[in-house]
């Protein structure tokens, strides 16, 4: 199967980390085509560049020239999954949202530690928003950023670790999932300074998209997510308006 990574973020640094990781677990017979968005913030950190990101993914899968089989929207606030699976398809697959569903089978109580705390209540409505409001034992925010990951790795590991322990030892947390696609490998290198399971969205992510493919469930002819058809666009790429059934 051909895989296509859609990072909605716009820096190629990431998305090299992000491919590297995911390379690592996927199947040998898995491609992995990994990709940047044309345009928007080198790396989402707000609520108005998650929106930018959003349309930016979907002019990101339009104007995709390689075929795939599915997509890992490799950005953690996954924007603009629901409209992604709209416009295409092909399995699409959250990688916060893959990494809930694969963490809700290890341990009864889910925490998530995030980068920065301005994005605490993003989180937690992204987890409500997937059904998980009853299973999250708390968010905990660390003061580290993709940037010290690429720069000095283990002074980016120590409060990842800090903050895991954090959501044991306070709120009872029996699996921990690392938020963001940076965190992409870690539940392997930290798995034995954390006292529970922890999982990333990306691992979680690329072994959904690969169970979803050999599943083969066909895309919806109705309901929200079915394609629209007839649609009118102006000022959008010419590939993403033909994808909508219209024309810009």
């Amino acid at each position: 199967m051909r895989l296509l990574l859609a990072n909605s973020n716009t820096s190629a640094e990431v998305t090299a980390t992000i491919e590297q990781a995911a390379r690592a677990v996927a199947a040998p017979d898995t491609v992995i085509l990994a990709r940047n968005a044309r345009f928007g913030a080198r790396v989402v950190g707000t609520r108005s560049e998650a929106a930018i990101a959003a349309h930016a993914l979907l002019d990101l899968l339009a104007a995709e020239p390689e075929p795939f089989d599915a997509v890992l929207l490799a950005m953690s606030m996954d924007s603009g999954l629901w409209a992604a699976r709209e416009l295409l398809d092909v399995p699409i697959v959250g990688t916060t949202e893959a990494g809930l569903l694969l963490a809700s089978t290890l341990g009864t109580r889910i925490g998530m530690v995030i980068l920065g705390r301005r994005l605490v209540s993003v989180y937690d409505e992204l987890a409500r928003s997937y059904g998980f409001a009853g299973r999250l034992a708390g968010i905990e925010p660390v003061d580290a950023s993709p940037q010290d990951l690429l720069d000095d790795p283990e002074s980016f590991y120590a409060p990842i670790v800090e903050g895991s322990r954090r959501l044991v030892e306070r709120d009872a947390a029996e699996v921990v999932l690392l938020v963001g696609a940076v965190m992409a490998g870690l539940p392997k290198l930290l798995a034995d300074r954390v006292p529970v399971p922890l999982v990333d969205g990306i691992t979680a992510g690329v072994l959904l998209a690969e169970a979803l493919v050999r599943l083969g469930a066909r895309e919806p002819r109705t309901g929200s997510l079915a394609r629209p058809r007839g649609r009118e666009l102006r000022g959008v790429a010419p590939e993403l308006a033909e994808k909508l059934g219209g024309s810009s």
